[in-house]
């Protein structure tokens, strides 16, 4: 399959794993998927199923404090190192609001030091800074700004991301150090805060909770495709093992002919997949109906997913694995 230049589709991603382009290398643990990636930086990305219920809870915090953990070691971040911890986002946007959430449960520990009661913990500073709707101010200033106050060893920033595949809305964490663009999430690139631009380390942690309709429609045509072709593949086979919704684990390299897809399809089935993005996207960009959509069951999720990363944060940060 030839590779697919989303710059030039304008189709929106903060994730890495989206880069086809790029070596990615996979773990399955306990049926959570990990992948590490090397691109100017480190990139671990972990995809679940469920966080909903206790026991897959704890099964993705576990492998999400192992995560932090290795990724502070390689950007050698010592036990005592001050850390700024960011939540980026708008309250008021659900979807957007996983970095303020995930803050409002850290455990701040700065205001400790000023009182001599430190029992080994680290020391952790919190701040939302909010949005430019609301302040007024660029979300970048005001984080620059207060790492020149606050002069700490680190840098951890919370934000909620995009992805082109529906599969990975908020069932993806994705950790980096190679630093933010706030606002990336709804396509507003800002000032970039990194290790290039303030000299010290800066770790992102996001979740995407959004995708472009455009890539809602792309997707449901492919599942489409997939579906067929498995109906086509297995339903005569064996009729025991034959499920219509077990498609998309069964069925890997088997696919419809380009002749098949043109029969269902007609001139749209005979397109490659980039002519298909293309064209999907040109039409509701020229109606104006490229939305940005989101789950129904949205803020169920967000609670969930900001505990799960503000969990680990205190673990990890605090020595409490």
């Amino acid at each position: 399959m030839a590779e697919i230049d989303l710059s030039k589709y304008n189709l929106r991603t903060d994730l890495i794993i989206d880069n086809n382009s790029i070596e990615h290398k996979e773990e399955v643990i306990d049926d959570i998927t990990i992948t590490k990636t090397k691109k100017d930086g480190n990139y671990f990305t972990l995809a679940f199923k469920d966080i909903t219920d206790e026991s897959n809870y704890n099964r993705v915090l576990k492998q999400l404090n192992i995560l932090l953990l290795e990724i502070l070691k390689a950007n050698k971040i010592k036990q005592d190192d001050s850390c700024l911890i960011i939540g980026l986002g708008n309250r008021m946007s659900t979807p957007d609001s996983l970095g303020v959430k995930a803050v409002d449960n850290i455990n701040a520990t700065a205001h400790l030091f000023e009182y001599g009661d430190r029992n080994n913990i680290r020391k952790i500073f919190c701040f939302i800074p909010g949005v430019m709707a609301t302040t007024g101010i660029d979300s970048s200033r005001i984080i620059i700004s207060l790492i020149k106050e606050v002069k700490p060893k680190f840098v951890i920033a919370i934000d909620a991301l995009a992805s082109r595949k529906i599969e990975r809305i908020n069932k993806t964490i994705q950790i980096t150090d190679t630093g933010i663009h706030p606002g990336s999430g709804i396509g507003n690139n800002r000032v970039e805060i990194s290790k290039k631009t303030i000299g010290i380390p800066v770790i992102a942690i996001g979740v995407p909770t959004v995708v472009m309709s455009s890539t809602i429609v792309y997707d449901t045509i492919d599942y489409l495709i997939k579906h067929i072709s498995y109906l086509k593949e297995f339903e005569s086979i064996n009729k025991l093992s034959y499920k219509k919704n077990n498609y998309l684990n069964k069925l890997k390299n088997k696919e419809l002919s380009n002749q098949e897809k043109e029969n269902l399809l007609g001139l749209f089935g005979s397109l490659t997949d980039i002519d298909k993005r293309s064209l999907i996207n040109e039409v509701l960009n020229n109606i104006e109906l490229n939305m940005i959509v989101t789950p129904t069951e949205i803020d169920f999720l967000i609670e969930k997913l900001s505990k799960i990363i503000s969990d680990s944060l205190n673990n990890s940060l605090n020595n409490k694995l």
